[in-house]
């Protein structure tokens, strides 16, 4: 499921916040050893960078496989399958959203499970070898943005959460350090909550610091706070680096595409259909404030996610998605939908056949 549920979260962090709780000495580990990239004078993106996001083109998240506690966890377990109908419909890319810090130990060297780490790997890998281009990212480390855990996610110490997320990243880099130019990085997914702006720029600029150790020149994909918002773009500081694409996630207008949502709190009503012009001016206008900071800051913006509910009716849920297809893509974005086989999903994992409204409306004429 998406972390963009902005009503649930905001009512549980000040909650959060205290259930996290301190290490016993009450003092957090230096992070002397992960110096931050100067962040002073981003130069603009790299025509690598600007090239990578055109190829990134019309893509689709794996999304509540990786990115749940556990693996099964949320009704979803990887499949050859999917792989094969992704790149057999003409999709360029898929996003893998992985939930690293549920595999990794909670102490110091913060290892990630092997068994974990190559079964993303021969995922990754798969998708590779069918020529698509790959955002791989690290999603829903729960405690890092301050919320609570969910069932079946070990909590840690919270005085090591920024240690442990750069180290995480250490770890990350080195694994995949020689895969080519198809394999993009994404440093976290919808940072918020604690993750204020000066914090995320400052983890940002260092996390990026330790991906260029052994990645010197691959694109990665950096996106701002309050969950990706286009409107907290303002408040992003971009280190200075020109392989970097920026993202934005655009679940405009909320009370459609998150009708019926379990997890939204209070629950949405459902028979809402899609799209008036008032509307279509919701969807549009986080794209219109992404494209402004582009188009004066030089960098692309990749839209990692979007997507309707399966509580909509599926003429409006095609309407939606077609519109922010062409929305998306007449403002120079490549695009991820959100999400290929759960509850947003594009394909039906139980008939083995794509939702064809939903197809249409992402990869048809």
């Amino acid at each position: 499921m998406p972390a963009t549920i902005r009503n649930a979260l905001i009512l549980a962090f000040a909650a959060a916040v205290s259930a996290c709780g301190t290490s016993s000495g009450g003092v957090a580990p230096t992070l002397d050893a992960f110096p931050p990239m100067p962040n002073d004078k981003a130069p603009g993106a790299s025509a690598k960078a600007n090239d990578t996001l055109k190829a990134l083109g019309r893509g689709v998240n794996f999304g509540n496989i990786y990115d749940a506690p556990r693996e099964g966890d949320w009704g979803l377990v990887m499949r050859d399958e999917f792989i094969d109908v992704t790149a057999s419909a003409g999709f360029n890319s898929v996003r893998v959203p992985v939930r690293w810090s549920n595999h990794a130990a909670g102490t110091a060297p913060y290892a990630i499970d092997e068994t974990f780490m190559a079964h993303v790997e021969d995922t990754v890998d798969k998708l590779l070898a069918r020529n698509l281009y790959v955002v791989l990212n690290m999603h829903h480390y729960r405690q890092f943005d301050g919320d609570p855990v969910d069932p079946n996610e070990t909590p840690v110490d919270a005085a090591v959460l920024d240690e442990r997320f750069l180290t995480l990243w250490r770890q990350i880099a080195e694994r995949f350090k020689g895969r080519g130019d198809h394999l993009v990085f994404e440093l976290y997914n919808e940072p918020h909550g604690r993750l204020t702006a000066s914090k995320w720029n400052d983890l940002a600029a260092r996390a990026l610091q330790v991906v260029r150790a052994n990645n010197p020149d691959r694109v990665v994909v950096i996106g701002p706070v309050q969950w990706n918002s286009a409107d907290a773009l303002s408040g992003l500081k971009l280190p200075n680096d020109a392989n970097l694409i920026v993202t934005v996630h655009n679940y405009a207008p909320f009370n459609f595409t998150h009708q019926g949502a379990e997890w939204v709190s209070p629950p949405l009503p459902t028979g809402q259909t899609c799209c008036t012009g008032y509307q279509e001016s919701q969807l549009t206008a986080p794209l219109d404030t992404a494209k402004k900071w582009a188009d004066a800051n030089r960098y692309p913006v990749y839209l990692g996610e979007f997507g309707a509910y399966s509580k909509a009716d599926m003429d409006s849920r095609a309407n939606y998605t077609r519109l922010m297809r062409d929305a998306a893509e007449a403002r120079g974005m490549g695009w991820a939908y959100w999400e290929l086989a759960a509850g947003f999903g594009v394909y039906d994992p139980a008939a083995h056949v794509f939702r064809e409204p939903l197809r249409n409306a992402l990869l048809g004429n």
